[in-house]
């Protein structure tokens, strides 16, 4: 007699089974959105997307924070990491020679350097860490920079939580976006909500990725009082980039 069959799919397939949350996972792998850009890329009513989202957040793939933009929008992350640890539960409940193992992110390896921008607001926690990040994980295939639409001194969390990965960003100097504006880049990486809505436009038609990740230093009190929020940031930062590391190397090999 077969094997019983399971009540319901398992892993992914269960939680990405319904063609719009496949949809929203696949919008969401890009960029952070928020509910409105989602209902007019899907085509779909917003109490419809919005009800799907409500099911991707219950089961850990889609997580959403407060726009510091527009303080009544949210925006919505996906969360790779979780992806990829239900792909391979599905693959294994599939069949034992399906089984697979959780993603590991590799080193970007293309035959010329990359350009990625990353900018915040004002270039002294955020934008820098990411850059620091992305120049050590990509080693010679991305050349990372960063800039702010505000520049403001380098804060002194952001060097405490890159020493402690073993980065050094003192010495770094904050710049303004303007500076950057006869470069061509690949990618700008925007990941602050207010410098989203003012990017300009870079030469060559850069991908426009957005994520959304909150400003460590606008938590309040004194820099220790911040200190968990820059390190909460850096870790957010370290889930995120090897996956732009991953894409940058699958699309320059298309």
């Amino acid at each position: 007699m077969g094997a019983t069959a399971t009540a319901s799919p398992p892993g992914f397939l269960r939680v990405a089974g319904h063609p719009l949350r496949w949809r929203l996972l696949r919008e969401l792998a890009h960029s952070d959105l928020h509910v409105g850009e989602l209902t007019r890329l899907t085509g779909r009513p917003q109490s419809l997307v919005s009800y799907h989202l409500a099911r991707l957040r219950a089961d850990g793939l889609v997580a959403a924070r407060r726009s510091s933009a527009d303080g009544r929008a949210a925006y919505y992350s996906l969360d790779l990491s979780r992806c990829s640890e239900l792909l391979a539960e599905t693959g294994e409940a599939l069949h034992p020679g399906l089984r697979l193992e959780p993603q590991q992110t590799t080193r970007a390896s293309t035959r010329t350097r990359t350009g990625v921008l990353f900018l915040c607001t004002g270039n002294s926690a955020r934008s820098q860490m990411a850059e620091a990040l992305a120049d050590r994980l990509g080693g010679d295939a991305v050349e990372a920079l960063s800039a702010g639409s505000r520049p403001k001194p380098l804060h002194p969390n952001a060097v405490r939580v890159m020493r402690k990965r073993g980065i050094d960003l003192r010495g770094r100097r904050s710049k303004h976006v303007d500076e950057l504006a006869g470069r061509r880049f690949r990618y700008v990486v925007t990941l602050c909500d207010r410098v989203r809505e003012v990017c300009p436009e870079f030469r060559g038609g850069p991908t426009r990725i957005h994520w959304s990740i909150a400003d460590p230093a606008s938590e309040g009190g004194d820099d220790d009082a911040t200190y968990p929020a820059f390190e909460r940031a850096a870790s957010e930062l370290e889930a995120r980039i090897p996956y732009l590391l991953d894409l940058i190397r699958h699309e320059e090999r298309n």
